[in-house]
């Protein structure tokens, strides 16, 4: 039951960091511009944070599915992330990579966005609830660690191999800076639109269908005052 809880755990946070996100696309850009070793060392500092990040969500996950207005708040907090990551590197996206860095300021960089990374919230809600409540895995601390150490094996595994292609890329096609950091932003931008569209859909829908409803009971009530009129 340990070795299905890791591999549950390993399973569902590597998919979970397939999609391209914040973390991920950031990652390309560290691979690209400063190098494998600095990768790494955000991949490895990323993870512990995910470990602990994970085993406090699977905690919380059906309180905070109570939370009427969690989506709301979410969707607003990553419009704000992916526009605000989006405007930093297009502006510096002519700039030239630095030749040195800090030995911390790829880890650095990993255990911040480790804490903020409210796209894997919704995330586990659904997925954490999902695999307790038809008994995956067990509602306890130690099922709950022993899961949360598989998702940090597989947010490593996930983001390792986005790593790895980075470099690919970067080797077969010679990328320039510019065109990376350009990318990037442009997928920021567009990520940062679509949270912005949902929002404004599901706030427009409601209004749509109140208007829909109330349209159609004035003409249901305006055809049976015309057939009494007839009668």
């Amino acid at each position: 039951m340990i070795v299905l809880t890791f591999f549950l755990g390993l399973v569902a946070n590597f998919i979970g960091y397939i999609p391209p996100g914040n973390i991920n696309l950031t990652l390309v850009r560290i691979t690209i511009n400063r190098g494998f070793t600095e990768a790494l060392r955000f991949i490895m500092a990323f993870s512990i944070v995910e470990f602990f990040f994970t085993f406090f969500i699977m905690q919380a996950a059906k309180w905070l599915s109570a939370q009427v207005h969690l989506d709301v708040v979410i969707d607003w907090v990553m419009f704000t992330l992916f526009l605000t990551l989006g405007t930093i590197i297009w502006l510096n996206r002519s700039k030239p990579p630095q030749t040195k860095y800090s030995n911390h300021a790829s880890i650095k960089y990993g255990l911040l966005l480790g804490i903020v990374n409210p796209m894997q919230v919704p995330y586990w809600m659904i997925c954490g609830t999902y695999l307790i409540t038809h008994e995956w895995i067990l509602d306890g601390n130690l099922a709950l660690i022993v899961f949360s150490l598989g998702s940090a094996a597989g947010s490593f595994l996930c983001l390792f191999l986005y790593a790895e292609f980075a470099r690919y890329i970067q080797k077969k096609f010679a990328l320039s800076t510019r065109l990376i950091n350009t990318a990037v932003a442009i997928l920021f931008f567009a990520l940062a639109g679509y949270h912005l569209a949902k929002r404004v859909y599901l706030a427009v829908k409601p209004k749509q269908e109140i208007a829909l409803k109330t349209g159609g009971s004035y003409g249901a009530e305006k055809h049976d005052l015309h057939n009494a009129i007839n009668r």
